[in-house]
């Protein structure tokens, strides 16, 4: 059986869990402590996972710059950047996009579906070099990414995204950069959902911590482990 991907949450957010300003676009949260957390994280992993509404805000995605980890994924034959899989119920292109010309691989997970002639194979759209298919099913998906050889995973959010894979109960770490803001608004990390979240990521055992480091700027790093039965597989 194919076991899924490794999923890594990666985010900054304010004190009050928030990931943007009450007005909202961006609220520029992290500092240079934050950024090198992030760089090692896309330097861990095969992919990220991205949806397109966070791309219409940010306009691109967070690439690796420090020289070291680039040198690292390189010498492990490994290409300098992670693919980029952009998670969107439409086939979005944005010419005018930085994301487009950023140098990596770029991958669409969408239900929207077209085939090359005379093929199950589906053809990727303008802008991606593949694309695979998103059900319902998030095991499904994950399956697919998997067998694609993305067996750890960075989640970059947005929030609805990130709390459809809560929902689904498939993130297995939770990489947090609280910083020292107060926002207000209704942006937070976790958007209300008409049904919550499953009873088990709230029972006092679901998460396990793993790291606590205070970085500069008063910013603190928090990761978290989601506990699983011990059958459950880790890319770690």
């Amino acid at each position: 059986m194919q076991k899924k991907p490794w999923i890594r949450l990666v985010l900054a957010i304010s004190l009050d869990g928030r990931l943007a300003p009450a007005g909202g676009g961006a609220a520029q949260l992290g500092g240079v402590g934050d950024r090198r957390l992030l760089e090692e994280a896309l330097a861990w992993a095969d992919g990220t996972l991205i949806g397109a509404g966070t791309l219409r805000v940010h306009h691109s995605t967070c690439l690796i710059h420090d020289q070291d980890l680039l040198d690292l994924r390189i010498s492990s034959g490994r290409s300098a950047q992670p693919t980029s899989v952009v998670v969107s119920r439409q086939q979005w292109y944005s010419p005018e996009a930085a994301f487009f010309q950023q140098p990596i691989e770029r991958w669409l997970l969408s239900p929207h579906r077209v085939s090359v002639q005379g093929s199950q194979e589906l053809l990727p759209p303008v802008g991606y070099q593949r694309q695979l298919l998103l059900e319902n099913d998030w095991t499904q998906a994950l399956n697919r990414l998997a067998e694609a050889r993305l067996n750890r995973l960075v989640l970059l959010g947005g929030a609805q995204l990130a709390a459809s894979l809560l929902q689904a109960d498939v993130v297995d770490e939770m990489q947090l950069t609280l910083t020292p803001k107060l926002l207000g608004g209704m942006h937070t990390w976790v958007p209300q959902q008409p049904d919550g979240l499953p009873e088990g990521l709230g029972e006092a055992e679901a998460w396990q911590l793993q790291a606590v480091e205070t970085l500069v700027g008063n910013e603190l790093l928090l990761r978290y482990i989601r506990k699983r039965s011990s059958s459950s597989r880790s890319n770690k």
